[in-house]
């Protein structure tokens, strides 16, 4: 019996390290992570970034897509390893341990074309307008905490646009490249306009629990193998 405890004992990590990480992103933040209607598999730029660290690392995982308030629970109950796409504000960083950046987004103002505002310079030049944004994202930091009107009902990307186009609300906030792709979708590109001062360059990481270093590092370690070989830079072009 003590043969067999001892070899329990001695397999035990390598048991632990071979279970697969469960990954998990958000389903509605197309084109970087989104389910397709036809076979329901994750499909975007991020899922291809994450897979393609994950096969470079060499550790096994289960990957799936769910709504952004449900990702974030899922983290921070240790129900799974690992959660992406999270901003790269301070708030995060208490948060979680991050690694990365996997990528960098433009966040921009977008209005309707009827909205009297062309460009904004301080955050309260945009105290006259409601703005539109997806509960529980983290945009920029200042912009948080900044006392604006703002209207939270939207639960994904694609319903804050469908909200502007509709004349709902007067600006939205978001990522420059996501909100594009939700507008073309609409055929509405002559409908909106982009004020041309962006809010931040936000980086997007990937989240591990709190004091979860070492997965932090593993990821970090292959996700640098592959941008010194130009793997991540051929991902990205086949999504820009």
């Amino acid at each position: 019996m003590r043969i067999v405890a001892l070899c329990l004992t001695l397999l035990l990590p390598w048991a632990v390290q071979a279970e697969p990480w469960k990954v998990v992103g958000d389903e509605q933040f197309a084109p970087y992570s989104f389910v397709t209607i036809e076979d329901d598999q994750p499909r975007g730029l991020d899922v291809e970034l994450v897979e393609a660290v994950m096969q470079e690392a060499k550790i096994p995982y289960s990957l799936r897509l769910y709504p952004w308030e449900r990702v974030k629970r899922m983290i921070d109950r240790s129900e799974v390893a690992m959660a992406f796409q999270f901003a790269g504000t301070p708030e995060r960083m208490q948060q979680y341990e991050l690694a990365g950046p996997i990528r960098t987004g433009s966040t921009v103002f977008m209005t309707s074309r009827k909205t009297a505002l062309n460009d904004w310079d301080k955050l309260d030049d945009l105290s006259l307008f409601t703005i539109g944004q997806v509960r529980g994202y983290a945009y920029q930091s200042d912009f948080d905490k900044a006392e604006l009107s703002r209207d939270t009902s939207a639960q994904n990307p694609r319903q804050l646009v469908s909200m502007l186009l509709a004349g709902r609300i007067d600006v939205i906030v978001g990522d420059r490249v996501q909100l594009m792709y939700f507008v073309r979708e609409q055929r509405a590109e002559q409908s909106v306009r982009i004020l041309p001062k962006p809010l931040v360059e936000m980086p997007r990481y990937v989240a591990f629990a709190k004091g979860d270093s070492a997965r932090a590092k593993q990821f970090s370690a292959a996700l640098e193998r592959l941008r010194q070989a130009g793997t991540l830079e051929t991902i990205y072009s086949r999504w820009h």
